[in-house]
Order: structure tokens, then C-alpha cells, then sequence
């Protein structure tokens, strides 16, 4: 695959469990083996119209999987819950521009608890106000859908966003990941690749095959090309 603006890191595949069985999740995670990490959405019915699961559930899927943790909370008050989930062993917790109250606070007070610190921007936020505090962070999730609810339409509207993400990163020399969520598939994957994501988060592309590692190969093989 040529690309325009190539990442320095080598991609990486997020499957969501938004689109697992969530009455069997230690066994959809053990289908997902060869992920380079779980995506898990938590979400409060308040920041987003959905509601799915908190703490204590994280907590028992920290304990039934080997692979990292990518946490990706769609709740009010990251400032308060986000340390929480930091101090399970989750390997990395991402909250929402648009709830923390103190993002740089708050990304410091991750690393402190040895977690990587990521921040999540929704397809209609501006990735220009926060540009000065990428040094704060390990990854930046720009979502692709709007957050609530899997099995939506990639919206090529964040393209351009991805790009300048990725300009800015590359010229701070850093190793910040930059994340999509979102309608990705064997189609889009490209697209993002090649306007410079380089970490995705991959629901129905994944759980709805017969074979979700084989999917997971099938996805890695695209970017390879």
C-alpha cells in the first residue's frame, strides 16, 4: 500500500467487544488472541445514549485475558472514574475532550498510576485546540462514527482531521499512537492508513466473522500491502 503520509508505527488491531457476546465475554475474548488489545467501551447513558458496563466488569475481564487492556470511556467525569480503571492494570485508559474537566491533569495523573494516557475527540471536535498537549499523551483516539453505538457508517468527514493529527505528531517526533474507532472495515482501513492512523479499533469487521483472529489477519494484511 503507498501512502502519502506514512506512520513510523507498526499497525495495530483493536477489536471492540461492543460487538461480542456479552453473556460469554471470557470466551469471545479468547477468539480474539492474535489482537495486539481489547478495545472495551464503557459508557454511561449520559456522556453517549448508551449504557454498557463499569468497573466491575472490567475488572473480571482484566483478570480472564492477557492481552492489554484499551479502555475507552464514553462517561461524564473522566477526571474522577478514569484513575480508577488506571489502578485495575488496564494498560490504557482514553476519556473524552469534550468531558475531562483537566485533560493535562488528568493524562499526568494516568502516567502516575502507570497507565498510558490517551484523549478521544468526537467527528465534530477540532483537533487545532488541543495540538500543544499531544506531548501529554500516548495515543489520540479521533473518533470515526458518532460514540454510542457499533455498527455505524465511517464518516470520511474526519479524514482531514486524521491527516493534521498526523502532520503534528510526526513534527513532535514522538511515539504518539493516533487511534480511529469507528466503522472500520476492509474498505476504510485504507482510507484511515493512508490519511496516517496507525492503531484501529475494529467491532463488527471482527466479531461478526466466523473466525475473529482470522479477520484480525485478514485486516493486518491490508495494511501490509
Amino acid at each position: 500500500m503507498n501512502t502519502s503520509t506514512p506512520s513510523p508505527r507498526t499497525p495495530c488491531i483493536h477489536p471492540s467487544i461492543l460487538n461480542a457476546d456479552f453473556a460469554n465475554l471470557a470466551r469471545e475474548l479468547s477468539r480474539i488472541s492474535t489482537a495486539d488489545a481489547v478495545h472495551v467501551d464503557v459508557m454511561d447513558n449520559h456522556f453517549v445514549p448508551n449504557l454498557t458496563l463499569g468497573l466491575p466488569v472490567v475488572e473480571s475481564l482484566r483478570k480472564a485475558t492477557d492481552l492489554p487492556m484499551d479502555i475507552h470511556l464514553m462517561i461524564e467525569d473522566p477526571d474522577q472514574w478514569a484513575p480508577q480503571y488506571a489502578e485495575l492494570g488496564c494498560e490504557s485508559v482514553t476519556f473524552h475532550a469534550e468531558a475531562a474537566k483537566a485533560p493535562v491533569r488528568l493524562a499526568r495523573e494516568l502516567h502516575a498510576r502507570g497507565t498510558k494516557a490517551a484523549m478521544a475527540l468526537k467527528p465534530a471536535t477540532g483537533i487545532d485546540q488541543y495540538l500543544d498537549m499531544l506531548g501529554e499523551l500516548d495515543m489520540v483516539l479521533l473518533m470515526t462514527v458518532e460514540p454510542g453505538f457499533g455498527g455505524q457508517t465511517f464518516l470520511d468527514l474526519v479524514l482531514p482531521k486524521i491527516r493534521r493529527a498526523r502532520r503534528a505528531v510526526d513534527d513532535l517526533g514522538g511515539e504518539i499512537a493516533i487511534q480511529i474507532d469507528g466503522g472500520v472495515n476492509a474498505e476504510t482501513i485504507l482510507r484511515a492508513a493512508e490519511a496516517g492512523a496507525d492503531t484501529f479499533v475494529a467491532g463488527s469487521a471482527v466479531y461478526s466473522a466466523e473466525d475473529p483472529d482470522a479477520a484480525i489477519a485478514d485486516l493486518r494484511g491490508l495494511l501490509a500491502d
